[in-house]
């Protein structure tokens, strides 16, 4: 297995431990899962640079790094709605989208097509990582300084919206991309 693959495991191998440092309640551990969070998304962006740099592009990666996408940011969402500060709403239409695409992958792979991420797909991403991380900073803060967390929910729903949205226009894509190269009919 090349690195690339390896940091794309190493993200799916992070990614209940973040969950569990979000939830679980031990001194700072809000910070240590934004901590979690970060080097898991900083996997992200490293083995997309790697792979591309070094020609090491695998249908594995293809396949299992937006794979490792979605369990990470999902987990940040279901972490955010256990804690009452992300709409039911934003998580249903980020799941939604997740669920149709990767329904579209897996007709393409069974057609023998690989369709990779587009640049949509990665500012969806992107945004929800950077969001997450900013909210989960926000979260420490507001619980070192008991601040009313009812402040952090609308912020953290108005960027999360924000995510929505992109997650609604990349999925569009996607599919409107996907059907042009992929068989339907089958």
């Amino acid at each position: 297995m090349n690195l690339p693959n390896k940091l794309t495991v190493l993200r799916i191998i992070l990614t209940p431990f973040y969950l569990l440092a979000m939830l679980v309640e031990f001194r700072y551990h809000y910070l240590v899962a934004a901590l979690i969070f970060i080097v898991a998304s900083l996997t992200d962006m490293l083995d997309g640079k790697i792979a591309r740099k070094r020609n090491l592009i695998t249908t594995f990666g293809k396949l299992c790094d937006p794979l490792a996408d979605k369990m990470l940011t999902t987990a940040a969402l279901l972490a955010f709605m256990e804690l009452d500060i992300c709409s039911i709403w934003i998580v249903m239409i980020v799941l939604t989208r997740e669920f149709l695409v990767t329904s579209f992958r897996l007709v393409a792979s069974a057609q023998g097509i690989v369709i990779a991420a587009g640049i949509w797909g990665k500012l969806k991403t992107a945004s929800q990582m950077v969001f997450s991380i900013v909210i989960m900073l926000a979260i420490h803060l507001f619980e070192c300084y008991s601040w009313d967390f009812a402040i952090l929910s609308t912020v953290s729903n108005v960027l999360l919206g924000i995510t929505a949205v992109l997650t609604v226009v990349s999925g569009v894509k996607y599919i409107v991309d996907g059907v042009k190269v992929i068989d339907i009919s089958m």
